[in-house]
């Protein structure tokens, strides 16, 4: 390990700390653009709220169209507009359900089919060594959308925790 000298020349102070600044630069401008991200997708979070149509209730009735993956009876998975990871994929029922904690006792089977229909688009999109499945559960879970969704992400090593 190397360390500085006491009293280093001056060009060799000056170099070091030019170094040190242009790191420290690009780090602020890299984690800028994260919190700029991540606190756009909070505003969306504090701001929607159950009620009414949402965009995938228009997807599932395709009125809008969407990169479908796979679709069932139930279930549609379709690729993200805003990816995160290489790979990000939806997986929503076709039945509105706005929150997780709105699901009710008969609608035990669809939940499960979504992570069912996650593993199948999966496995369709070649994701061999593994992904990531979230569910974002009203405001302070950041649910942008409220009609209930499973986020699967993957294609690349995520770290944790998530940022």
């Amino acid at each position: 390990m190397k360390f500085l000298p006491i009293m280093p020349n001056s060009s060799t102070l000056l170099q070091r700390m030019y170094a040190f600044c242009k790191i420290s630069q690009q780090y602020r401008q890299w984690n800028a653009n994260i919190l700029g991200k991540m606190a756009s997708e909070v505003c969306k979070a504090q701001t929607a709220g159950p009620g009414g149509d949402t965009i995938f209730g228009k997807i599932a009735r395709k009125e809008i169209p969407a990169q479908i993956i796979m679709e069932d009876d139930d279930t549609m998975a379709f690729h993200d507009v805003n990816p995160q990871a290489p790979i990000h994929f939806l997986v929503i029922p076709k039945k509105p359900i706005a929150m997780l904690q709105d699901a009710k006792d008969q609608d035990e089977a669809i939940l499960g089919k979504l992570l069912v229909a996650a593993s199948k688009a999966a496995r369709k999109l070649d994701l061999k060594d593994g992904y990531r499945v979230v569910i974002n559960n009203g405001r302070h879970g950041c649910q942008s959308i409220y009609h209930l969704h499973v986020h699967v992400l993957g294609g690349k090593q995520l770290g944790w925790p998530p940022t």
